[in-house]
């Protein structure tokens, strides 16, 4: 009997450590909700004017005040419509719609967002690129993405290093 105690106690501790319970969803933005989840605030660009979150599915939505579009080095080229929408647990966004990269002539759906410790995987569904966390901690912002001139920054440009 004072085993089966034992082991039940053991078990609601274990339990109660692994979840987290969600702060007040009143309070956070969009991109407080990023970081709860283990996601940098840049996977969103800046402006974001609310969001939704279902904690029970983990169903969320972010709205940008309209569609937004804008260069990564002049390598990725990136949209995002007004309504980006997913499910969201700790370190991976996916069933994602809303957010595109242009590839040669066409533009691709980023359907799902992992992270793994230091790293980002973006997928496409049938090819992912890999980028390091810190190239994300800095909101893009609609058409200039990080290479804005005139924004009380100093104009520099930022490497986005992709991991081979």
């Amino acid at each position: 009997m004072a085993s089966s105690l034992f082991l039940l106690l053991l078990v609601s501790i274990c339990s109660s450590a692994v979840s987290l319970p969600l702060p007040n969803l009143s309070t956070l933005s969009a991109y407080d909700v990023l970081g709860f989840y283990g996601f940098p605030i840049g996977l969103l660009p800046k402006g974001a004017t609310g969001y939704d979150l279902d904690p029970a599915t983990g169903d969320f939505s972010a709205y940008l005040n309209g569609s937004c579009s804008f260069s990564l080095e002049g390598s990725y080229q990136l949209r995002y419509q007004s309504t980006i929408s997913g499910t969201i647990t700790r370190n991976r966004l996916y069933n994602l719609k809303g957010v595109s990269v242009k590839f040669l002539l066409f533009w691709i759906n980023i359907i799902e967002v992992t992270r793994r410790d230091d790293v980002l995987e973006f997928s496409v569904g049938i090819a992912s690129a890999d980028f390091p966390v810190d190239n994300f901690y800095e909101c893009p912002q609609c058409g200039c993405g990080l290479d804005c001139v005139g924004d009380g920054r100093d104009g520099a440009r930022i490497k986005l290093r992709v991991l081979a």
